[in-house]
């Protein structure tokens, strides 16, 4: 299984400016979006490589979203995990394959001056123990912008953005709680160099100059380790303000 996943920061506009194409040069099985920002009726079937379609929506036009598109059918899909302000915001959308369950997910961002940090750490024990429940039944793999860097290699300057909305001391914290409840980030399990990354801000040509976080996971149960074969950045790929990542999983979902 060939696994995408990429925050498109405005679906639409990505398909508007053919963005998509290379993802299909990559051959997914599936793959994973988040901030959306559409509903399935105003983007049609996206990519007719990938035709099964589940989408989390919102409420408030033009705003977060993720979704899940596969070659095969999923077994079920659900775009909750049972708490009304996150379900609202269409920030998780889960799809059940025979062997897995794949997750595209939309962390809350703790927004400038941390205002909205408590909500976010509340999201996070509410996502933690959805997938913990949910790992009971079979593995799963759960990707997307969790928007955190988790350690100092995975941002470019670490010394100016601790306590950062995206960097503070809880939010990595919280990140490190959800990967011991048993779940492995993927990039990390078989890359140790650093300078890799999957955000840019938009100002002072920081992609050109390579100044970035690596906010986006591919993140799987730790029982299905083994089958990890590959995990990548495709940071050569443009659209959007993040790249997408990916990951190569033996068997099929």
């Amino acid at each position: 299984m060939r696994l995408i996943s990429w925050n498109v920061n405005g679906l639409r506009a990505v398909i508007n400016k053919g963005a998509l194409s290379p993802i299909v040069e990559q051959a997914p099985d599936i793959l994973c979006l988040q901030e959306v920002r559409a509903r399935e009726d105003q983007v049609g079937v996206v990519l007719p490589e990938l035709p099964y379609q589940y989408f989390a929506t919102t409420r408030k036009p033009g705003y977060s979203g993720t979704a899940v598109l596969s070659r095969r059918p999923a077994l079920s899909w659900t775009q909750s995990i049972g708490k009304t302000h996150s379900d609202e915001e269409g920030r998780v959308v889960t799809a059940e394959f025979s062997s897995i369950f794949v997750m595209s997910v939309y962390v809350p961002n703790s927004q400038r001056g941390l205002l909205r940090l408590d909500f976010r750490l509340k999201w996070d024990r509410w996502f933690r123990a959805f997938v913990k429940e949910l790992a009971q039944s079979k593995p799963v793999l759960f990707c997307g912008d969790l928007n955190v860097a988790h350690e100092e290699i995975d941002i470019a300057r670490p010394r100016d953005n601790r306590m950062n909305a995206g960097f503070t001391d809880q939010e990595r914290k919280s990140f490190g709680r959800l990967l011991s409840a048993g779940f492995l980030d993927t990039w990390r399990a078989l890359h140790t160099e650093g300078d890799r990354y999957s955000w840019w801000s938009l100002a002072n040509k920081a992609r050109e100059r390579n100044i970035g976080w690596r906010i986006d996971y591919v993140c799987i149960s730790d029982s299905i380790r083994d089958r990890l074969r590959d995990a990548f950045i495709l940071d050569g790929i443009f659209g959007s303000d993040h790249c997408p990542v990916g990951v190569e999983i033996k068997g099929k979902p």
